[in-house]
């Protein structure tokens, strides 16, 4: 076969090779599988034919019970059908896998197999999804890299297709689904004759149809139903002997070698280990270094994993071998081995072969796998008595289970280069670098790798990219450790990360700052200038913010610093770079944004190879010192939330997480005030002078990182020197000072604040981080010294709400988050009493992802109790609180009911009876409950004071986005609405599944391009709201921050105080919609929306109707702006009109008809 050489991640591997063999494909977005879904519905929409002469039919349902439901009616109507799924979205699949293995059905799923949530959620990948679903009577084969799930990928397909059987084809999640390889992309054309057409024509032949009527799926009682699941038998057996015929098939097509379980290593082994999935190719690399020196050790890559074939493994194992480690990527508690491992035994045990096995645990939530780990493992097996049920990669100082790594190997063929480049989430680097990957894989014939790490924050989070190029395939499914290049994009990364550690000696060390060598010396730690000059790196350093600012490009640098990469590492010649560079350039911008752009671009390639300074590094480097500074912070805070914030988080032993309590999920409320993260680039100066005192920058502020502050005069007179304050305006805060406060380090420069803005000159000026820092001081003074004034705190209008304190602070959103600005507000409002479930998303992932924790607490430790489930269960977990808290306050009312009978503190017990549930009132009865009985020693006294947090009445919150409330969750959702219990839900409607990547949901409105939308949606955008109302007890309410500030706050407060079910729908313009101003204007592009009539503002109060009033109320007034316009203002539909310009007008005239018919529905329930 003719070599077709593609860089490809392994997802995109598996989407290629089963969009040849699949005619229906049904699927649910969920992390880290989505692409594979998207990669085939961006071709079916582009018209790729599979090789049966179609697009594939792609589907995205509600949730990925409903993917899985429509695979099994597809199947069973006769079309070869595929799913692509992992983790929890699999687990929803079971009940409809084991009727598509029971009724014999070819289908096959793809899973990019992803930790379980179990304690905690984890979106990356280890084997526990997978295994959870062993019993169901899938057929499960295993890929270790790219270039297997390419090829074994097609084994999958055609193997189920021959044995009408399914198959689950498994690889790991982010370790090969997101590792960019170079690969060989097999020939749909050298495929067709493997196909097995007869099978397909019995399998159509089988499906149901009312021309060839059957029945299926009937109910069977105890008198057959075992002899009919005995009965498939021999189609299982049939199956290994099938998957290895076509593996020996893909073994002549490529020259590879694969068969069910690959050995590998000496001929004559007597340790072996038996692992699958990617750890098996960091395993090769080990037996190579310990072959290499004379020892006798080898690895069994297991690819088929069920049905599991005893006689294909014994054949596999050489005679020679006398000891078996055996490793899994998942943990079952409790059992007495995990499940590989008990398959092993067994095996031995059944046959009566004599075997010394031990077993042990590796790589949970993609914990990386070294070589030295494994190396680990050889050795213990070298032991007398090895030690069984062990773990590696981490240190377990409680139960002794882990084995010591005694060193770490080098493994990399000689003229391997590696690079490793620290940059922040969206700030281009991660694209940059898969550019650069592309270039070098096209240009020239080294192979390549690259491996990207993400922290949990959206945009401004963390990014490392981890990039290999070499002469040898590249095997290595482990971070760089041995870096030759080591870039670091974000100059305020110098005082958080050991950047340095993984440079080579003799390496290149490049800096993005603004910094002279003078100033080096300041801003450089000693640990940094240390490890440098130890390393003798060469060290450079660019001012790539101030050159991309210079030639209009505003923040992003990527292309410089790409183009300084190309010069450093010096892997291909610098002229073929900028060739390829600019190639690239102008495919990517000339038709969307212009040849202006173009220029700007391929100027800053030039800026990035001239601008490069080059930095002597002295002598005294070798031995600097800082100034000792002392750390005030919590304990816990130095001893786990700064370790993992340094990204040395693998080094905590058990015996830290054991000690803080953190084993069963629980994390302390408010870390996020002490990471001071300082990611800005430019961050607001308030103006004293030109302050009108309204607090909207507050309001607007994603990250409650701009807040007002009242002093009395004691608070004034002791303030720092520059905190400068002006007399505070307003009814009632006469006696009062005003400032308007920023934190330096917890900004993240969005510009929202002095974009609302409304003083004639504006009070908020965006200036340079380092202009600003000297701010931190008046900050600490300001939140930790300064108290709230209650006077000054109401919810009836926008000023007042925000002098209250925000309990969510600092998360990790996105900069100029649309979301954030609402739950922020919720807290103030709220925050001390609140519970809060939030589904699984954008909203969970800043909200609530370790080690940051952005909802706080007040001085006397109240504030929100935040607790995430699952994603499709998010209204039903929130009931749960709702009843649970209920059950509780009966008791407890019981009680008093019974001292006030006893004629104990008669008062104080009446009052708590009537005022318990009344909001304003519930607090003080209950402290003055809890005084009256301080003495008294009845038991039901000791019973209110040991459940004293259940006294006060407590609002309970259902947090999430419109993939949950619109699709996966509404059952659940619609449930909770109807019962008519006191409950609100909160959605934060981005239109889109923005945390998987902007997928469409149900909200999405016709003419949006969106991920399973790739040719824009072409149906109408579900009406939540509309819907909840039709009950007539549900409080509605439709809001838009930017549109109407005050709009917002009323209704909030209205859902609130209603006593029933409400929900409020928030708009919330997000980085998936590429808006073409910036998220920095996110609160004026509500406000475009409202006024284009795209979103419309109203209010549903079911109280209304008891006054005999309308409860409906249409807040926004009658649309005056440019629909189209505001439609063509963001890329999600603009690019419609470029990728397909002949369905854009219909559909953007669609968009236009549905919010007009949306408009007129409101007017006429508002009686307009």
């Amino acid at each position: 076969m003719a070599k077709k050489i593609e860089l490809m991640d392994g997802n995109q591997a598996a989407a290629y090779i089963s969009y040849a063999f699949t005619e229906v494909a049904g699927i649910f977005p969920i992390t880290p599988s989505s692409p594979m879904a998207e990669h085939v519905d961006e071709w079916a929409a582009n018209g790729k034919l599979n090789l049966f002469g179609q697009p594939v039919q792609v589907v995205e349902m509600q949730s990925e019970g409903g993917a899985s439901g429509t695979v099994h009616g597809a199947l069973q109507s006769g079309a070869l059908t595929t799913t692509y799924t992992a983790s929890q979205g699999l687990l929803l699949m079971i009940p409809n896998m084991y009727k598509i293995a029971g009724e014999m059905l070819p289908g096959v799923f793809h899973v990019s197999a992803r930790t379980l949530s179990a304690h905690a959620l984890s979106i990356f990948g280890d084997h526990s999804d997978v295994m959870a679903v062993r019993n169901t009577g899938f057929a499960m084969l295993a890929s270790s890299s790219p270039q297997q799930v390419m090829d074994l990928g097609a084994v999958a397909h055609l193997a189920a297709i021959h044995c009408r059987m399914p198959v689950l084809h498994f690889f790991d999640g982010f370790r090969t689904s997101h590792e960019i390889q170079k690969i060989d992309a097999l020939d749909y054309e050298d495929l067709r004759p493997l196909v097995d057409y007869d099978a397909i024509r019995a399998f159509r032949k089988n499906a149901l149809n009312p021309e060839h009527p059957a029945t299926r799926g009937t109910t069977v009682n105890p008198d057959i139903f075992f002899q009919c699941r005995e009965a498939c038998n021999q189609r299982v057996a049939a199956i290994p002997d099938a998957v290895e015929h076509y593996m020996q098939e893909i073994n002549k097509l490529t020259g590879r070698s694969y068969h069910l379980f690959n050995y590998y290593g000496a001929a004559d082994a007597d340790r072996i280990i038996i692992m699958m999935g990617s750890g098996a190719e960091t395993a090769k690399e080990t037996v190579d270094y310990l072959v290499a020196k004379g020892e006798k050790v080898g690895l069994i890559n297991v690819h088929l994993y069920r049905p599991f074939s005893a006689d294909y493994f014994l054949k596999a194992v050489p005679a020679t071998v006398k000891k078996i480690a055996v490793l899994d990527r998942t943990k079952e508690p409790g059992a007495m081995g995990e499940p590989l491992y008990q398959d092993v035994c067994s095996i031995y045990k059944n046959k009566g072969i004599p075997m010394e096995i031990v077993g042990g645990r590796y790589g949970l939530s993609s914990k990386d796998t070294t070589p030295g780990q494994i190396l680990a493992v050889y050795d213990n097996l070298k032991q007398d008595k090895p030690k069984n049920d062990f773990t590696i990669g981490i240190v377990d100082d409680v139960t002794f289970t882990s084995l010591p790594v005694t060193q770490e190997i080098e493994t990399s063929p000689a003229g391997q280069t590696s690079a490793e480049l620290w940059g922040m989430g969206s700030d281009g680097t991660v694209g940059a670098n898969k550019n650069s990957i592309k270039i070098i894989g096209h240009t020239t014939d080294l192979y390549c790798q690259a491996y990207f790490v993400y922290d949990s924050k959206k945009s401004g989070g963390l990014t490392q990219s981890h990039l290999r190029f070499g002469k040898e395939p590249i095997r290595s499914p482990y971070l760089v450790t041995q870096a030759d290049f080591v870039a670091c994009h974000t100059p305020s990364y110098v005082h958080k990360y050991d950047m340095v550690a993984n440079l080579k000696e003799g390496g290149t060390f490049l800096l993005n700052c603004g910094w002279s060598d003078a100033e080096l010396e300041t801003h450089l730690p000693a640990t940094m200038k240390r490890a440098l000059a130890a390393k003798k790196a060469k060290f450079y350093t660019i001012d790539a913010t101030s050159i991309a600012r210079e030639i209009g490009l505003g923040n992003r640098t990527n292309t410089i610093l790409q183009a300084a990469f190309f010069k450093l590492l010096n892997v291909i010649p610098i002229d073929q770079a900028v060739t390829a560079m600019k190639d690239a350039i102008y495919k990517t911008y000339y038709k969307k944004k212009g040849q202006a752009v173009v220029d700007k671009n391929n100027a800053s390639i030039e800026y990035g190879i001239e601008k490069l300074h080059q930095v002597t590094i002295p002598e005294a480097w070798l031995t600097a010192e800082d100034a000792p500074v002392e750390n005030k912070n919590p304990e816990f805070i130095q001893e786990v939330v700064e370790v993992m914030n340094r990204q040395q988080g693998d080094s905590l032993p058990i015996s830290t997480i054991t000690k803080y309590g953190l084993e069963d999920g629980t994390w302390p409320a408010g870390t996020t005030k002490y990471e001071k993260r300082g990611a800005a680039v430019d961050v607001p100066e308030w103006q004293l002078d030109k302050c009108i005192q309204c607090n909207l920058c507050s309001l607007v502020c994603p990250h409650a990182a701009i807040r007002p502050v009242l002093l009395d005069a004691a608070e004034k007179a002791a303030a720092p020197a520059g905190f400068a304050t002006k007399k505070a305006l307003g009814a009632g805060l006469g006696q009062y000072e005003f400032r308007m406060q920023v934190s330096p380090y917890d900004c993240t420069g969005c510009g929202s604040c002095a974009n609302v803005c409304p003083a004639k000159e504006k009070a908020l000026v965006m200036k340079p981080l380092e202009s600003q820092l000297g701010e931190a001081p008046n900050w600490d003074y300001a939140v930790e010294t300064v108290t709230v004034k209650k006077d000054a705190v109401s919810d009836k209008n926008v000023k007042s709400s925000q002098f209250a304190k925000p309990y969510f602070e600092f998360s990790g959103a996105c900069a100029g988050c649309g979301e954030t600005p609402y739950i922020k507000l919720v807290t103030q409002l709220f925050g001390d009493r609140m519970y809060i479930t939030n589904a699984s998303g954008c909203s969970s992932a800043y909200g609530g992802s370790t080690p940051s924790s952005p909802y706080c607490t007040d001085k006397k430790g109240f504030g929100p109790a935040w607790a995430m489930s699952l994603f499709e269960d998010n209204a039903e977990y929130a009931y749960g609180y709702l009843l649970g808290q209920d059950a509780v306050k009966r008791e407890l009312k019981a009680s008093v009911t019974a001292l006030k009978a006893k004629g104990v503190a008669v008062e104080a017990c009446q009052a708590y009876l009537d005022k318990a549930d009344v909001t304003a009132e519930s607090r003080k009865v209950s402290d003055d409950l809890l005084a009256a009985l301080e003495n008294n020693a009845s038991e039901e006294a000791e019973f209110i004071r040991h459940n004293k947090e259940y006294l006060a009445k407590k609002s309970v919150w259902a947090f999430g986005g419109d993939g949950w409330a619109y699709d996966i969750g509404y059952g659940g959702l619609d449930h909770v609405l109807a019962s008519g219990r006191d409950i609100n839900v909160l959605v934060l409607d981005t239109e889109v599944y923005s945390n998987t990547g902007g997928q469409a949901s149900k909200s999405t409105e016709a003419g949006a391009i969106a991920k399973f939308a790739a040719g824009g949606k072409e149906t109408k955008k579900k009406d939540l709201g509309l819907m909840a109302m039709s009950y007539g007890y549900v409080y509605v309410a439709q809001v838009a921050m930017g549109a109407d500030p005050a709009q917002t706050l009323k209704a909030i407060r209205e859902a609130e105080a209603y006593p029933g079910p409400s929900l409020v729908i928030c708009y919330c313009p997000c980085i998936e919609h590429g808006m073409k101003c910036g998220m920095g204007l996110s609160q004026n592009e509500e406000k475009k929306a409202v006024e284009a009539g795209y979103w419309h503002l109203y209010r549903f109060d079911p109280d209304k109707k008891k006054a005999g009033e309308n409860p409906f109320t249409l807040d926004s007034k009658k649309p005056t702006g440019d629909f189209r316009a505001f439609l063509l203002g963001q890329n999600r539909y603009a690019s419609l009109k470029l990728s397909f310009p002949d369905k854009a007008e219909e559909l953007y005239n669609k968009c236009a008809r549905d919010a007009e018919e949306r408009y007129n529905t409101y007017a006429a329930l508002a009686g307009k």
